[in-house]
């Protein structure tokens, strides 16, 4: 998980500043100390979490002028007064967590968390926090705002998952088993093109391959078997495969090209993996077990195999899935 990261501006900032750092973790600089302002800013927006600024909220409006970019990937960013009486989320409130660091900087020092979500000062559902708490990646982040006017204005929204959803619905939201009319849905299948869709990160993708493989034919396989399962790139949290590969240059460019992270078995763990599995007698002679990419996907996710082994240009991918429990749940406080 990237850190969080604390800029101060004078003595008594910094004095809060190492406060909110041995607190919440993360590392405290003051600028003109080892750090400049535009330098702290650029390195922090791309390697932190979250930026906190304790000082003037001006200050860090022009900082982060340049790097801003979408709120799907925006980090959070968020102004403390020095006397800590204030925290103003000013960027990516929801699903870059600003809003919940503001309210964690609260709990620290006494600030009053200064929350200007609309969502929030109307103290209604906000579907992108609760995306976030689900462990979803939003699809199309421009649909949010259709759901969160509905609910402002009092419509109920309608939310399709194939999974139940525990606790108490938000008000204005239900769960529908609709699968065709919905105005979010949980999945990590596609769905409407007008409609919210979040994908859960639960998917693990199993992958075995010749030697010397390129990254163009694992990307090649890979848009082959989303197609054929209906399945968002999105829902996949992780790669797998056996050791054996833990050095093969294509695998490795192209799990880091999907920022995904690829674990490794030997084939003596790729043999415990439960389940039932596509055996080949030459993976056996050349591996030491039967299948790679059905049993290291049923590792990695540490759930059940979700689409079976697709083959083709020396190449074999598949899917397995983690299990997955979504709640209502999209605040700190239960909501």
């Amino acid at each position: 998980m990237k850190p969080l990261r604390y800029l101060s501006f004078s003595d008594k900032g910094a004095l809060l500043a190492e406060r909110l750092a041995a607190a919440l973790g993360g590392e405290a600089s003051r600028c003109g100390q080892g750090a400049s302002l535009a330098g702290w800013t650029q390195s922090a927006f791309s390697q932190a979490r979250g930026l906190i600024f304790v000082g003037a909220a001006g200050i860090a409006v022009r900082a982060i002028a340049p790097w801003v970019r979408s709120k799907s990937e925006d980090p959070a960013v968020v102004v403390v007064d020095e006397c800590g009486h204030f925290a103003v989320p000013i960027l990516s409130g929801h699903l870059g967590g600003a809003n919940d660091l503001a309210r964690r900087i609260s709990a620290v020092c006494g600030a009053v968390p200064v929350l200007t979500t609309a969502t929030d000062a109307n103290g209604v559902f906000a579907v992108d926090e609760w995306a976030k708490r689900q462990n979803c990646r939003v699809l199309n982040p421009q649909a949010i705002k259709n759901v969160s006017s509905a609910v402002l204005s009092g419509r109920t929204v309608q939310v399709y998952s194939p999974w139940p959803i525990s606790g108490e619905p938000p008000a204005f939201v239900e769960q529908t088993e609709n699968g065709e009319e919905y105005d979010v849905r949980l999945d990590v299948c596609g769905g409407s093109r007008t409609a919210l869709c979040l994908a859960p990160r639960i998917l693990a993708l199993g992958i075995g391959c010749r030697r010397g493989v390129h990254q163009s034919a694992l990307e090649r396989a890979l848009r082959e078997l989303l197609a054929a399962s209906g399945v968002q790139a999105g829902a996949v949290f992780t790669a797998a495969s056996i050791d054996l590969k833990r050095d093969e240059p294509g695998l490795l460019a192209f799990c880091e090209g999907r920022g995904w992270p690829c674990r490794f078995y030997t084939a003596q763990e790729l043999e415990t993996a439960q389940g039932d599995f596509t055996a080949s007698a030459f993976v056996q002679r050349v591996t030491g077990v039967d299948n790679v990419c059905e049993r290291s996907a049923a590792l990695a996710s540490g759930g059940s195999l979700y689409w079976k082994k697709s083959a083709g240009n020396g190449v074999t991918m598949a899917l397995a899935i983690a299990p997955y429990a979504p709640t209502w749940r999209w605040q700190d406080d239960g909501k």
